[in-house]
């Protein structure tokens, strides 16, 4: 072996707790230093270090997409900007939205070896994706370190995320049933008129995106990715996906949205009719900058955040990033 890859292995990851085969101990035997199953985000990061300072050149992440962001963001902090690794996704955890996009294509043993071949061979990024990380800054003096992801969103997606993540839904279902589920529990709560009245209402949130769109008041539904594909041919942004890969994508549904069943029917199947391109409650672009303020928590990548006690975000690009395909 060469030695220019190094894997980062969740345990924990849906996947890999039920998985009985050789490959776990295979990985470490044949990776050696190379191979890591940090305990918590703190190893994770001085590993990172490590591989920062040897310049490896590629990392492979097996786990779901909060491994992904975990390594993401380390790699925001300790990795120069114009030297940052390839990386290949092996989906393996609850959530795999980002390896839908930009997934290696195999899994375990297979993904071992093929990747040993593309390293002896010099060509792992022969085959790439390129795609920016999502970075999500605090900016007061005294905030949270800078996180990546590549998909977030807020109001009546946490709300739905947080559903998601009940006991009763995240342990009697697999992640995509629980989306179902929680769904479907969304519906519910909107066939009430108590309910409905506080959904439709939305969140607190002021956006700006760029340097001219703003918007104020309460939003109903924000979403935002650096991702170019979402599962199940859904797309609700504007802008075609692969047009750019250097910008972010969002969507921003204002509180009370007018027409919502028939927005919603639409976006699911990753349409958007000139109505809906023209209804002010909906507005979609691509930036390279959104500020935010509000009250409530947001998501990055299945996990819920706070967004402190000034209630300030600002969502930002990395530079570009080669993710591997087989």
């Amino acid at each position: 072996m060469t030695g220019r890859f190094a894997l980062v292995y969740n345990p924990r990851s849906r996947r890999n707790m039920g998985d009985r085969s050789a490959y776990a101990q295979t990985a470490r035997t044949l990776l050696g230093e190379n191979f890591i199953d940090p305990a918590d985000r703190s190893r994770l990061d001085a590993h990172i270090v490590e591989f920062a300072s040897r310049g490896t050149d590629c990392i492979v992440i097996d786990g779901g997409d909060g491994t992904v962001s975990d390594v993401l963001t380390a790699i925001h902090r300790h990795y120069p900007p114009d030297r940052l690794p390839a990386l290949a996704i092996l989906p393996s955890g609850n959530t795999n939205l980002i390896a839908g996009d930009v997934g290696f294509g195999l899994r375990g043993i297979r993904a071992l070896e093929h990747l040993q071949q593309l390293d002896a061979s010099g060509q792992l990024r022969r085959n790439v994706r390129r795609r920016c990380g999502l970075v999500v800054e605090w900016p007061e003096p005294d905030g949270p370190l800078p996180v990546v992801g590549m998909f977030h969103g807020a109001a009546a997606f946490t709300r739905g995320i947080e559903l998601a993540h009940q006991p009763a839904i995240l342990n009697n279902y697999s992640h995509e049933m629980a989306v179902i589920v929680s769904f479907l529990s969304s519906v519910a709560h909107l066939l009430t008129k108590r309910s409905r009245q506080d959904w439709m209402r939305g969140d607190q949130m002021d956006v700006k995106a760029g340097k001219t769109l703003q918007r104020q008041g309460n939003c109903f539904l924000f979403l935002s990715t650096t991702l170019q594909h979402l599962p199940h041919g859904i797309w609700p942004f504007w802008t075609a996906p692969g047009t750019r890969d250097d910008v972010i994508n969002f969507l921003h549904v204002a509180g009370q949205p007018s027409r919502l069943a028939a927005a919603a029917w639409a976006l699911l199947r990753g349409r958007h009719p000139a109505w809906l391109r023209h209804n002010p409650d909906y507005c979609s672009g691509c930036e390279d900058r959104i500020e935010m303020t509000m009250k409530s928590d947001f998501v990055l990548d299945g996990e819920v955040m706070s967004p402190g006690a000034t209630g300030r975000i600002v969502l930002s690009a990395t530079a570009p990033i080669d993710f591997i395909h087989a």
